[in-house]
């Protein structure tokens, strides 16, 4: 459904935007959990917390185990048995009024006002093999659309439209295996802790110091990057440059999986982590390469967990990834154009295999009070080398925090306000400039300006496992360029977990 009709259908979309948002927010109060008294002990976490390091892009979590008082999801899920089974539906409406824009090119964001929606259903299994090894086992299916054909953007709006098959993609409506993943434990002390199984893994309790090996088809920022203030699309943001790292261009086909391999340690006070991964045969691609010997991304996370402040436990992530792929050059797009080689620049006529980006990453989190957390993140990659797999971004660093509901008696709600700032690098900007197109930018030309985002949600839950959002986010200098106008692209979530 599109809104196309000037300013009177500006005024309509704003309407009934209105009025959805006035339901939402009238129906948190009647469902007000007053059993929660004022001087109740406050708790930040998640509804779903992970407990192994890790989220798709807002997928995949772990559940805590369900009590009466407070059960999370629709069926419950015991901890008695190996097996664990349970489901998700993400349902994201998203639309932006019409601005102004004096041109477009082919991957533009749509100047006229539009409204589209995406659905994400998964179902999750797992099976505890032996105490030390599990098997994680996850269909999925994706559809129905982003705003502009998920065009426009490097911080695009929706996460969840990485896996939905928009005009012209490859990707089909069918189902997918989204996980299929072995995880073997190799105990290093005899210490161990409790800890909550859920889609991730069903091992009850870990040694503190432990080796764990994964491999199969996974999601790397399942487990590389995570955040649990800015990671998770089902209940926190939603765009994709502050659920992720947007300049991390991790290995992934369209839709955010790969085959890796995951050696991890892990102790008290601190982890790494060491991933090899398929790259895509072509940016964006739906299609591994499988010889790693031309084609493979390699990444390493090294997690703190300094004591810096008592009980405020604040966490360090640096990240580095090297990834080799059939890329192209944009400085080389650039000379051939120049030289009358090429009607545009092409980055596509210029790869070549065994080319090499590289780039780093800092991810910080902090506990700030009971109620309150906050997280940064700061990514480079080299810039001269076609964007591949993830995003048109090649700087970005972005704030935000989250505020738990104790305080107005609404223990499971939860508020969120981020900014992120993404940048390319010079060779980058003169390719679109030109008019050349990448895999999801190209207006034709550009005036380049960062593109600057604002996003804030209120994340409501209704009962049991049903739980919905209010999102809003302010785009400043869409696709990098400030020849097009801010938009503000505001949306709302249903969420159930089943």
């Amino acid at each position: 459904m599109s809104f196309d009709h000037g300013h009177d259908g500006r005024f309509r979309f704003g309407q009934l935007l209105l009025l959805v948002t006035a339901v939402v927010l009238c129906s948190s109060v009647v469902l007000a959990q007053d059993s929660n008294p004022p001087d109740a002990a406050p708790v930040n976490a998640d509804p779903q917390n992970p407990a192994t390091p890790g989220q798709a892009a807002g997928d995949a979590q772990q559940t805590p185990q369900q009590t009466d008082s407070e059960p999370q999801s629709i069926f419950p899920h015991p901890e008695t048995t190996r097996w664990w089974l349970s489901g998700q539906i993400n349902i994201i409406s998203q639309g932006h009024p019409g601005f102004h824009a004096p041109y477009s090119g082919p991957n533009s964001l749509n100047p006229k006002s539009e409204i589209r929606a995406s659905r994400i259903f998964t179902l999750y299994t797992a099976y505890r093999l032996t105490n030390s090894m599990d098997a994680v086992f996850d269909l999925e299916e994706a559809s129905g659309n982003g705003i502009s054909n998920s065009l426009g953007l490097a911080g695009y709006p929706n996460i969840d439209v990485v896996r939905t098959p928009g005009q012209g993609s490859p990707l089909s409506a069918a189902p997918y295996v989204a996980r299929a993943i072995f995880r073997y434990v190799l105990p290093l002390s005899d210490e161990s802790d409790d800890t909550d199984i859920g889609p991730l893994g069903v091992i009850k309790s870990l040694p503190a110091k432990r080796m764990e090996f994964r491999i199969g088809k996974l999601s790397l920022a399942d487990f590389i990057d995570v955040n649990a203030v800015g990671s998770d699309s089902h209940f926190q943001f939603m765009n994709w440059t502050i659920v992720n790292n947007g300049a991390w261009d991790y290995a992934a086909d369209t839709r955010g999986y790969t085959y890796a391999a995951i050696l991890e340690y892990d102790d008290r006070s601190w982890a790494v982590r060491f991933a090899e991964a398929m790259m895509p045969t072509v940016a964006n691609g739906i299609s591994l390469d499988g010889d790693l010997a031309r084609a493979r991304g390699e990444n390493l996370e090294l997690e703190l967990r300094p004591n810096i402040v008592a009980q405020k436990p604040t966490q360090v992530r640096l990240l580095s990834y090297v990834n080799h792929a059939n890329m192209g050059d944009y400085r080389e797009a650039i000379d051939l154009f120049l030289a009358g080689k090429t009607v545009t620049p092409d980055v596509v006529a210029t790869r070549q295999e065994g080319r090499v980006k590289y780039g780093f990453g800092i991810n910080l989190e902090q506990q700030v009070s009971a109620h309150m957390r906050a997280f940064g993140r700061f990514g480079w990659n080299e810039g001269r080398h076609e964007s591949f797999a993830y995003t048109e971004v090649n700087q970005t660093v972005s704030l935000g925090a989250d505020y738990a509901g104790d305080q107005w008696h609404r223990q499971n709600d939860k508020a969120g306000l981020a900014f992120v700032s993404n940048g390319i690098s010079g060779d980058h900007r003169e390719y679109l400039k030109l008019g050349g197109l990448g895999f999801l930018l190209g207006d034709g030309t550009l005036t380049y300006g960062r593109e600057n985002i604002f996003e804030g949600y209120y994340n409501v839950h209704f009962w049991r496992g049903v739980y919905g959002a209010i999102n809003l986010q302010h785009i400043d200098n869409p696709g990098y360029n400030r020849d097009r106008r801010p938009v503000w692209v505001p949306g709302l979530r249903l969420h159930i977990e089943l």
